[in-house]
């Protein structure tokens, strides 16, 4: 059983014959989209804020919206990774017949 592992180089590589990230490598369209998804996040605890800021929540369901918008950004990027991890290394492979 190969574990895929990702981590952060701090290190560069010395460069190989093709430029090629390595597994350990994290794929740059993900950190794209992790930035991406904490940037949605952060704007709409922005405006839970500025909700409770003009009397629009209370003080119990602004602290519930920040809640419900941290699980459900979460909850959301967790799937979109999986679904880019998926499309990224295919388990199943198509066999084409001719």
């Amino acid at each position: 059983i190969n574990l895929i592992c990702f981590s952060i180089q701090s290190k560069p590589q010395p460069s190989t014959a093709s430029d090629q990230p390595t597994m350990t490598t994290i794929p740059a369209p993900l950190i794209t989209g992790t930035i991406i998804y904490i940037a949605l996040g952060c704007i709409m605890i922005l405006g839970v804020f500025g909700s409770l800021a003009t009397g629009f929540l209370g003080k119990d369901s602004a602290a519930i919206a920040n809640i419900v918008v941290t699980i459900a950004t979460f909850a959301m990027w967790l799937f979109w990774v999986c679904a880019w991890l998926h499309q990224w290394h295919p388990l199943i492979k198509p066999i084409y017949e001719e």
